[in-house]
Parts: structure tokens; C-alpha cells; sequence
């Protein structure tokens, strides 16, 4: 009998060895993981990431923000880039979307955030709230007031919701929980302009999207557009557990002394793992690769699938990808389990792949073959 709450639904096997992108359990049994630790691994149990974890175990793990933290000053730097952001680092992407919504209120002197119908923005109560689908609040009261949820890819449904008190809009550019749905290019640049005219912050949680996973650092390049708020988090340590949340420079005031805090957040060795991460993902071609790599990945799947009766259809972006299906998820997901692939699910009816960026050919086919075979 386990001592732990109930609130998982574990597949009975234990994981205790990775190599690269093949994970292997306590019998020696090898699976190529399709998942990332649910977006979290996106360049694989990596020796690089490994060894900056390793060399920071040896000096010092943790100091807490009370003191400088250069290594902190350095991922900013490699996440922005040219761009001027502020970063404010903690633990989780629950918690960096926490930090964005108290940003926004108080930036503004407004309540009022405005996100979408079928979102996910995480579990505490704050970023529950955001969130837009009633299953994942079911039981707990009364959750943060002031949000109000907008159709997705609509957006009249977004002007009608809009009032005096508006701080901001808070959107995934795709839904990846709901199914991997993807944010339409007019919709995105009609929001961006609507922020623009009533003087609303925009908000892009890069919690699944960012760090590599659509084939860019972060999904918002592709829509060209600079969020006034982003947040991070899942893959930005490769494994270790990290969030930020990004906001423009002029944003700065309203954060300060003593206005936010977290004990772990940004430590020394979530900044190691951090700062290796992006060293990788921001090496010659490896992002331009990772996305041709994904592409190639989507299309085999549409082409292979477009016959097979149970599959609806099959759509991403990068390495972010959802077979619909007719088939029990259930019973998909562990048929590949059983040949060797880890998946994972979306929505109600949708496989959703999180494949590490560092796949190889091999691997993909692989896969593909695998899937191929547990959909006909």
C-alpha cells in the first residue's frame, strides 16, 4: 500500500537509468521517450546539462536571493537577448504565472485578466483561476476572482470581455493541455493590436511552448510579436526544476523591494542546468535543425495516417505535436508503452508527442513506426 496521496494515476513501472533519449526501468527494459518528462527533458538526459550540473553540485547549490547570483544575471542575458526584459526567477511554471498575474495587477492598479477558454495555467490557486477549463477546479471553493475566459482564436469574444478594469490578456499560443491547438496568425496579431489601443499588458505562457519546443526559443517568434510578459519554465532547466517570468523593463517599478519573493527560486544549481540549456539550444543551427527535425516528424505521421480510420488528424508545431484519434487514450498509450515509446495525452481524445529536440532520424522513425503500428 503507498504512502502517497492518490492524486497521480501511475503506470506501473519505475524508471531508473536515461541515455540520451531512451529511458530504461527497473527490469532493463528500454523505451524511447516521446514525452520529455512531459516537456520538461527537451534535449534529452544530456552530458552537457549533466556536467554543469555536476560542476555546480561541487562548489555550491544554493544561496537564497538575499545575495548576488551572476549566474541569475547570465540566463537573463541569454534569454532576452537583444530585447530588454527583467527576469524574476522561481520554481515552477505555476509559479511564474502567478508571478505574471501579480505583475500585471500591479503594474496596472487593474484586476480585471482576461485568458481563454480550454487554457491551462497550472494548479495553485492563482494560476487555477487563470486557467480555463472548470475540471481542473472541480472541489476546491471559490478560486481568485477577476478572470474571465474568452474562445480561443476569437477575437470578438475577447473585445466583449474587455472593460476599464482590463490589466491584461493571458494566452498560450497553443493550447497544448486541450489538444495542441494552435493560435491562429491573424488572431494574435488582432490581440496584439487590441492591447496596444486599450492599454492592456499581454501575457504569453511559454511554460510548454518555450524553450525550444515549436522549433524556435519561444513560440511567440513565430507570430513576431514581443509579449510585455512571458513565462518560463519546464524545459528551461532541462530537468531541474525552474520557472521566470520575463517582463519588459518598464515593468520594473512595480516589482519592488519586498513585493514578491521565492526561497528556491533561481538557486544556483537550477542556473547551472539553466544556463547549459541555453548554451545548447543556442548553438549554431541546433534550433533550425530541431524544427526540420519536428516538421519531418508531423509530416511522416500525416502521410502514414491519413488512411488509418481511427486517426482524425495531426497537427503541431515543432516538436509539440497531437494525433487525434477515435481510439481509447488509454489504451493507446500503453500499447506503445508496450512496444518501447513513451506518449502522452491531451484533451479527450488526443495523443500528444513531446519528443526531445535531440532526437535523431533513427529515433523518429522509430517512433513513427510504433505509432504507426498501435493506430491501425
Amino acid at each position: 500500500m503507498s504512502k502517497l496521496f492518490q492524486n497521480y494515476k501511475r503506470a506501473q513501472i519505475e524508471f531508473v537509468k536515461a541515455e540520451g533519449n531512451v529511458l530504461i526501468d527497473t527490469e532493463g527494459k528500454h523505451y524511447l521517450d516521446f514525452s520529455s518528462g512531459i516537456g520538461v527533458t527537451n534535449l534529452g538526459f544530456h552530458p552537457y546539462v549533466e556536467a554543469a550540473l555536476q560542476q555546480q553540485a561541487d562548489q555550491i547549490w544554493h544561496t537564497p536571493n538575499i545575495y548576488l547570483n551572476q549566474l541569475q544575471e547570465e540566463v537573463t542575458e541569454k534569454l532576452m537577448g537583444d530585447t530588454e526584459y527583467l527576469a524574476f526567477f522561481c520554481n515552477s511554471g505555476a509559479e511564474a504565472n502567478e508571478a505574471a498575474i501579480k505583475l500585471a495587477r500591479k503594474a496596472t492598479g487593474k484586476q480585471e485578466i482576461i485568458t481563454f477558454k480550454q487554457s491551462f495555467h497550472g494548479r495553485t490557486f492563482g494560476s487555477m483561476s487563470a486557467t480555463g477549463q472548470d475540471k481542473i477546479k472541480h472541489g476546491f471553493g471559490d478560486g481568485v476572482p477577476h478572470f474571465k475566459y474568452a474562445a480561443f482564436n476569437d477575437l470578438e469574444s475577447v473585445k466583449q470581455l474587455i472593460t476599464t478594469d482590463t490589466a491584461a490578456i493571458m494566452l498560450e499560443l497553443i493550447q497544448g493541455e486541450s489538444g495542441i491547438i494552435i493560435a491562429d496568425q491573424a488572431f494574435v496579431q488582432g490581440l496584439v493590436q487590441l492591447c496596444k489601443d486599450k492599454n492592456i499588458l499581454l501575457i504569453v505562457d511559454e511554460v510548454q511552448t518555450g524553450m525550444g519546443r515549436t522549433g524556435k526559443l519561444f513560440a511567440f517568434e513565430h507570430y513576431h510579436i514581443e509579449p510585455d510578459i512571458y513565462t518560463l519554465a519546464k524545459g528551461l532547466g532541462n530537468g531541474v526544476p525552474v520557472g521566470a517570468m520575463l517582463g519588459k523593463a518598464e515593468l520594473g517599478p512595480a516589482f519592488d523591494y519586498g513585493s514578491h519573493g521565492s526561497t528556491f527560486g533561481g538557486n544556483k544549481l537550477a542556473m547551472a542546468a539553466s544556463s547549459a540549456t541555453l548554451n545548447v539550444m543556442k548553438s549554431p543551427d541546433f534550433l533550425a535543425k530541431s524544427f526540420e527535425k519536428g516538421e519531418y516528424l508531423k509530416r511522416q505521421l500525416q502521410e502514414k495516417l491519413k488512411d488509418k480510420s481511427s486517426v482524425i488528424e495531426v497537427r503541431g508545431l515543432g516538436h509539440m505535436i497531437g494525433i487525434e484519434t477515435t481510439q481509447p487514450l488509454n489504451e493507446a498509450v500503453e500499447n506503445a508503452r508496450s512496444k518501447g515509446l513513451i506518449v502522452l495525452t491531451a484533451g479527450t481524445n488526443v495523443i500528444r508527442l513531446l519528443p526531445p529536440l535531440t532526437l535523431s532520424k533513427e529515433e523518429i522513425d522509430q517512433g513513427i513506426h510504433i505509432l504507426v503500428d498501435v493506430l491501425t
